[in-house]
């Protein structure tokens, strides 16, 4: 396989002087070296030819058994040298201490032909020093989870780690799904995933925790010039030693760093919140400092529009990582992260320079997503207003928000009084529907209107409504089924449903089904409704 590693993150960092998987406590160090664990069989199971490719990859080469073995951990490439990251992070509101890759290991930074970079992460390769008494595995179900999203997210345009292989190991792995006392053992699977970098906010905040502005400031330093090359302006491109050198990374450079960095996960979460995404575990360890969706555990899709619901059923009392709480969580992950680049500061007003900016980014994309889902040519404060009356409404009446939106675009807005009848097929609960069907005609009254008085063409409308509103995502259901057919041994599942999921807002003619309400069944299954960090 013609990959070219060049290990920055180890080259550049200062790494834990002793190696291997023993669970300690590591100071002064970014990363520990520790192999992956073998396992029995390692057999591909799926992969994604999109992110084959982007690495350089023929398909012959994945179809080969070797691709297996160096992508299940039982064998490296030449210039693969394998590290678990050393983060810490605040987790459900409090501060956790060190964590790092308990299941995690990275095997390089790949170099593509474009000279982009690629660092590879197997997880659920066994144990590293971060593991905490855990196995450091993976299971069937959590990986095809991660599989499929990483990669769905990427088709629906939403910034995200990808997903180049799902190995399926030949070994069973135990584990308490929902945390009720009756753990079982399950297939075994690892994937590998794939970013630019899987530097977190946790990344900073450990080190920031200890007093160790030493090391903090080395990381932000690296960080910036790795991943945020052009913020150095044209010293780009230099050594990373000559920069420390000549003080390049000042106030200044950090302060655009960390701007850049509230603007992005702003703009994350708007596409979260554009699509009906949520993460479920907003950890500040599960936060990346590209803007990225990273570490899928507990996610869910909204399937009836519902704010303040959350898949995870550790999160079930607080409700925390709630959907229509990301954007406040969000920020106050944000507000975490500054707190640790504060020794990097004379004064904090950069910092919260970098913390309005995400408030107003997050505004910025609030009134873009109504915009682009109401078919809007532009959005003021009284469409933002319609916006969100609208969504009081799906969540009153049970209205699916993927279908009831993708719906929209088939309304005549040019009728005084526009039918309802292209949105019936969008609502779980007839008596809930019908007890806001008034409420219904009467706010598709005021959006025709709308519309008529200063909106885009019909056609460009509903063209612009189905370029933002998707028609198929992975449904929590959907996604257990595949799940379902693979633990009995038919994995075709996984790949059917990710060829639908490559054009989610293409009209797919004959894959009706993949576009359906949640079934009843689905409303209080395991793996649909309810979800743990072991899921």
């Amino acid at each position: 396989m013609p990959l070219r590693f060049d290990n920055a993150f180890l080259r550049e960092l200062p790494g834990d002087p002793v190696a291997g998987p023993g669970t300690r406590q590591v100071h002064g160090a970014a990363w520990s070296r520790v192999m992956p664990t073998p396992v029995p069989a390692p057999r591909l199971v799926a992969h994604s030819a999109e992110v084959a490719a982007l690495l350089g990859l023929e398909p012959w080469e994945v179809a080969d058994p070797g691709f297996a073995a160096v992508f299940g951990g039982n064998a490296l490439l030449e210039g693969m040298d394998p590290w678990a990251a050393n983060y810490g992070g605040h987790q459900f509101g409090h501060w956790a201490g060190q964590l790092g890759d308990g299941r995690a290991i990275s095997l390089g930074e790949a170099l593509a032909a474009d000279g982009s970079r690629h660092e590879l992460q197997l997880k659920g390769a066994g144990r590293t020093p971060y593991s905490r008494g855990a196995d450091g595995r993976a299971v069937l179900r959590s990986s095809i989870r991660e599989f499929i999203c990483s990669e769905a997210m990427h088709h629906l345009g939403v910034p995200t780690t990808r997903a180049l292989s799902l190995v399926a190991t030949g070994e069973a792995v135990v584990r308490d799904m929902l945390y009720d006392g009756h753990p079982r053992p399950e297939p075994g699977a690892i994937v590998c995933r794939v970013a630019p970098s899987f530097i977190r906010f946790g990344s900073f905040e450990l080190p920031a925790s200890r007093g160790d502005t030493g090391l903090l400031r080395a990381l932000a330093g690296f960080c910036i010039w790795r991943d945020f090359p052009w913020l150095a302006g044209d010293r780009a491109g230099a050594p990373l030693a000559r920069l420390h050198a000549e003080g390049a990374f000042d106030e200044a450079l950090f302060a655009a760093w960390f701007h850049e960095v509230c603007v992005r996960t702003a703009r994350l979460v708007g596409h979260w919140m554009r699509v009906g995404f949520v993460h479920g575990v907003l950890n500040t360890d599960n936060m990346s400092i590209l803007g990225l969706t990273i570490d899928y555990g507990p996610y869910g899709w909204i399937d009836d529009y519902d704010p303040d619901w959350t898949p995870n059923t550790t999160d079930a009392q607080g409700r925390r990582y709630r959907f229509g709480w990301q954007p406040r969580v969000a920020h106050w992950n944000l507000a975490r992260l500054a707190q640790a680049l504060s020794p990097l500061f004379r004064e904090a007003a950069p910092l919260q320079a970098g913390l309005d900016a995400n408030a107003a980014t997050w505004a910025e994309c609030e009134r873009d997503n109504a915009c682009a889902k109401l078919g809007l040519e532009d959005c003021g404060d009284d469409d933002l207003a319609l916006m969100r009356g609208l969504q009081a409404l799906l969540h009153r009446a049970g209205a699916d928000m993927t279908r009831f939106f993708r719906a929209l675009a088939e309304v005549d807005v040019d009728a005084v009084a526009p039918s309802a009848e292209p949105l019936r097929g969008a609502f779980y609960d007839p008596g809930r529907h019908a007890a806001e069907a008034d409420a219904l005609d009467a706010w598709l009254r005021l959006y025709a209107a709308r519309c008529r008085a200063g909106g885009l063409p019909r056609e460009a409308r509903a063209a612009r409504m189905r370029a933002a509103n998707p028609r198929f995502v992975p449904r929590n259901y959907l996604v257990q089924q595949a799940i379902d057919r693979a633990e009995t041994g038919d994995e075709a599942g996984i790949g059917e449903l990710l060829d639908v999921l490559r054009d989610p807002y293409g009209e797919q003619p004959g894959r009706d089904a993949y576009a359906a309400l949640r079934p009843d069944w689905a409303l209080d299954r395991a793996g649909c409704s309810m979800l743990s960090c072991s899921s």
